[in-house]
């Protein structure tokens, strides 16, 4: 019996390779955990989450598809109550301050033996800010879709040097190499989302309309030459 995952799950576990041990941090039901034994991707998974009843929910998920023996459970903030014995950590589904809070108190995961695979949900350039700015690298990003909504997924390592400004925060470098089919659907949705933030600027002008208005130019220039790129098909 599989597990069923979403598209957004699915393609977060499409970045953990062969033979992994995974820290699944804001587990939840352990559905994206479960997947990765059941298919031989992982070989051993911690199951971490803040709360109590999501974690008696991923053990109990566990055992129903018979994949307990090769879990671990931690009722932990982050990951403060996990041990380091893990290659790649997963936080989906949580907002940018969430994981920055994660991340920012965990400093030794700024180490070459770790990957982070990281979906936003929210604040996404707040999050792409604070990563390039304490030495981490976007080395992978693409997008999944589930119903309406489009989830970018992105492979993140310890790698000083890639600093992400403008409207890199908002579309990665990776991102754009990715050559996702929904890339152009995603930075159209962005586009309206700066500009309705001009809309609510408009009355008050000042710095703020300026920067969200050199964000909106950055943008749309991206956008322009990915429909060029693409021979104007999209």
């Amino acid at each position: 019996m599989k597990i069923p995952l979403s598209n957004r799950l699915l393609t977060c576990c499409g970045y953990v390779r062969p033979g992994d041990r995974v820290a699944d941090i804001g587990c939840d039901h352990g559905y994206l955990g479960i997947h990765l034994l059941q298919e031989g991707i992982a070989s051993f998974v911690i199951a971490a989450d803040v709360k109590e009843q999501p974690l008696h929910s991923a053990y109990s998920n566990a055992r129903k598809y018979g994949v307990s023996e090769n879990m671990a459970f931690y009722l932990s903030d982050g990951v403060k109550n996990i041990p380091r014995t893990f290659d790649t950590l997963v936080c989906a589904g949580m907002g940018a301050d969430t994981m920055i809070s994660i991340l920012s108190a965990a400093p030794w995961l700024k180490a070459s033996c770790y990957r982070l695979i990281l979906q936003c949900q929210s604040k996404r350039p707040l999050l792409q800010s604070y990563l390039s700015r304490e030495g981490y690298a976007i080395r992978r990003e693409t997008l999944a879709q589930d119903g309406k909504f489009l989830y970018p997924v992105m492979e993140v390592v310890y790698e000083p040097g890639q600093i992400l400004t403008g409207a890199h925060t908002y579309i990665s470098p990776a991102l754009l190499e990715s050559g996702s089919p929904l890339l152009p659907a995603f930075l159209d949705r962005v586009i309206v989302g700066v500009e309705n933030t001009l809309l609510g600027l408009s009355r008050t002008g000042g710095s703020a309309y300026e920067e969200q208005q050199t964000l909106l130019e950055q943008l749309k220039r991206m956008r322009a030459r990915l429909t060029n790129t693409q021979g104007g098909s999209l």
